[in-house]
């Protein structure tokens, strides 16, 4: 399978169209609600998408992670960065490592690919071991804020400076 790596018994590779019903339900089910399933579907429309990754078990699709061009400056430069958002396990496949595994691939596809950073809003106890951290994304103007925003440079110095800004991109309004 090109471009699939296996992780234990977890399978992780590219999304193909024909698997666009499950990861809306599986976005639907674990984030309870269709708000992410229409994110990744006007991310999807709007061509932004970077890295659109599945996580298979035996044939069965359990995860699923997508990472999306943003427009990032810092210090009026650009910066070439990406949201992580969303990412989802089926909710009876979760706390078995398969979310974790998607973003590491994501990470490291990122990083390979030439991406300088990654902001993801989320829960401030789980995307630290990934090496995000809401200090790394606080000179940074965003419609969010706290410890939940969280940035991952990926090349030294990408977010280093005094001011930035993160501007989302339309397509994010469908989950506000």
């Amino acid at each position: 399978m090109a471009g699939a790596r296996r992780q234990d018994d977890v399978v992780i590779r590219p999304r193909a169209p024909a698997d666009d019903a499950a990861i809306a339900e599986i976005n639907d089910s674990a984030f309870g609600g269709t708000g992410e399933s229409k994110l990744v579907h006007a991310l999807r429309d709007a061509g932004l998408v970077a890295i659109d990754l599945v996580a298979l078990e035996s044939s069965d699709l359990v995860g699923h992670v997508l990472f999306s061009d943003l427009d990032v400056a810092m210090d009026g430069r650009s910066v070439k960065a990406l949201a992580l958002a969303p990412v989802a396990v089926r909710p009876d496949r979760q706390r078995r490592g398969i979310g974790s595994a998607l973003i590491r691939r994501g990470l490291d596809l990122a990083r390979t690919d030439g991406w300088a950073a990654v902001i993801v809003l989320g829960d401030p106890a789980y995307y630290p071991r990934f090496g995000f951290s809401a200090a790394a994304a606080r000179p940074l103007r965003a419609p969010f804020s706290g410890d939940a925003f969280m940035a991952l440079p990926l090349r030294p110095g990408a977010l280093e400076g005094c001011a930035g800004r993160v501007v989302y991109p339309a397509a994010f309004d469908v989950v506000s």
